[in-house]
């Protein structure tokens, strides 16, 4: 991997997007839909792209929408429907474009007043909390983002009434339709002016910074938070919750300093990732440079992405924690300072998530419940409250409110970021120290990324592999003792290969985007291990390519 010159720096002037051009691309730009790459396609998080290379524009959202409307009206699902974005630039024409969807439709429409942003988060607590209780008139919602990607891109998920990201069956379904009213030149796409939209009277405003904010005590412990008069810092990275905290800090006495104030829709503001793009990403060194440099002046700091579904923490005692370290202090500390929680109640991850946590689970007593790669795979256990904790390699997790129900059911990243000041306050470490005290007792992890190049035949025999078409006995100086194709927790395909060893362990998964896979490895035996686990693990894959 090369590291760009440019990484932990602040952009130059001509790595920034040119914001008119990108906008008037979403609204001239025409796809064709015989070309793959300009067609809807929903990944694990909704339909993605960027208007400069017409995979995201008006007629995407115009067709996206209307599906999503015959999909309602296909399930019944007559209740309001949620709607939010994030402060990327093409966020604010596709929430214009839809609305004008909705409102043709007759949707029952929640927008936040005055333009405001909306966190993925605030979207999926707002549907459940509308559904509680309820059997009929259900709500759903759609969540305008494209995550930390680059400014260039923006982003299109649709969250059903379970308030979590639709499954992969309710995706293709909506695709489909999308693209056929791409293919007969939406015709039948029914819209009215945004002016008329937002008149509606089936247009509502809806308070979502609230009716968030103030719910937040029956899930973070802000009493003792409070009076533990411990010093946060908040980078909110320009996104969508950044006017949460300083309603947080009034609404609970917290001695809360948001350090960033900046919004642009260039991210100017923001130090250049490692490969000299412009990204959102929390638990990147480079993106947080500015947050770490900080890390003194607070006990605690903390960052969320462009949609707050993902955190990143800053300890005194580390500096910024890797998701994998954080996602075990997590678990460690929850399932002893939740005692309302049911005895049973499960640690979720994702195959591609370290083994810390599953040491740390056992530890506890605790089940886990490994899913493939996806949050959509803890929706039913979080709302049945089967699931106390779920947690993802990329920062991304949620947990039960203090008296086990349900939170939300997508990724929180301002719930996880709290969590790390109540562990603070709490313990009187940070959760970089705990998990200092973790390893320790348990071993100490080394974990890493590769890609690997793959053509789109190849990728698609690496989603179909048997066990059986690994027949190697040994990874790294050690017997292989598992070879899996099919998540543990709940026997759904991974579209990939997991191989373990005693110490170690490799997921080989196809990307969605762009000819290559990604190889996940982790060793309990040190780095030079990890590095032998990686390269061997691109041999077996390959080799399993090949039969």
């Amino acid at each position: 991997m090369t590291i760009s010159p440019h990484a932990g720096k602040l952009p130059e002037p001509g790595m920034l997007t040119n914001i008119p051009k990108l906008i008037s691309a979403y609204y001239t730009g025409i796809p064709d839909p015989s070309v793959a790459a300009q067609k809807v396609s929903f990944g694990t998080s909704g339909h993605r792209g960027s208007s400069f290379s017409t995979s995201f524009n008006e007629r995407h959202i115009l067709a996206i929408t209307q599906a999503i409307c015959l999909y309602r009206k296909q399930k019944n699902i007559d209740g309001p429907l949620f709607i939010g974005m994030d402060t990327h630039a093409l966020s604010l024409p596709a929430l214009s474009s839809a609305l004008e969807v909705l409102a043709a439709n007759e949707v029952e429409t929640m927008i936040a007043g005055d333009g405001e942003w909306v966190p993925t988060p605030s979207i999926s607590h707002a549907i459940l909390s509308y559904n509680k209780g309820r059997v009929s008139g259900l709500a759903d919602g759609i969540v305008i983002t494209p995550s930390h990607n680059p400014p260039t891109d923006g982003g299109f998920k649709y969250n059903p009434p379970n308030g979590g990201p639709a499954g992969s069956d309710v995706t293709r379904w909506v695709g489909e339709q999308a693209n056929a009213f791409l293919a007969d030149g939406l015709r039948s796409v029914k819209r009215i002016s945004y002016d008329k939209a937002l008149r509606a009277p089936t247009t509502h405003r809806y308070d979502y910074l609230n009716n968030y904010v103030n719910d937040l005590g029956n899930i973070i412990d802000m009493d003792t938070l409070r009076n533990s008069k411990i010093r946060i810092g908040v980078d909110p990275l320009g996104g969508a919750g950044i006017h949460y905290w300083e309603p947080i800090a009034a609404r609970y006495g917290l001695d809360l300093t948001v350090v960033n104030q900046a919004i642009e829709p260039d991210f100017r503001f923001m130090p250049v990732d490692w490969d000299g793009q412009i990204r959102m990403d929390p638990s990147s060194t480079y993106a947080m440079h500015n947050l770490v440099g900080l890390k003194d002046k607070f006990d605690i700091s903390m960052a969320c992405d462009t949609d707050y579904d993902r955190h990143g923490i800053v300890t005194r005692s580390v500096g910024l924690l890797p998701p994998n370290h954080y996602l075990a202090v997590m678990v460690y500390y929850l399932f002893q300072h939740r005692p309302q929680w049911p005895a049973k109640a499960m640690v979720g991850k994702t195959v591609v998530s370290s083994r810390m946590i599953d040491r740390v689970t056992a530890k506890l007593g605790r089940k886990l419940y490994e899913v493939p790669v996806g949050f959509k795979w803890f929706v039913d256990g979080l709302v049945d409250g089967s699931i106390g904790f779920c947690g993802e390699e990329s920062a991304g997790a949620s947990f039960a409110r203090k008296n086990g129900e349900v939170w939300t059911t997508d990724k929180d990243g301002m719930i996880a970021a709290l969590l790390a000041a109540e562990i603070t306050a709490t313990t009187g470490r940070d959760p970089g120290a705990l998990y200092e005290e973790l390893a320790k007792e348990l071993g100490v992890s080394s974990y890493d990324r590769v890609e690997a190049k793959a053509n789109p035949e190849q990728k698609e025999k690496l989603k179909k592999l048997s066990p059986e078409q690994v027949t190697q006995k040994e990874m790294a100086g050690e017997k292989i003792t598992e070879v899996l194709t099919n998540a543990p927790g709940n026997g759904a395909a991974i579209e990939g290969l997991k191989v373990g060893t005693e110490n170690g362990w490799f997921a080989a998964r196809p990307s969605g985007t762009e000819d290559i896979y990604k190889i996940y490895g982790e060793s309990f035996h040190g780095e030079e291990h990890l590095k032998r686990i990686l390269a061997e693990a691109q041999q077996i894959v390959d080799a399993a390519l090949k039969k």
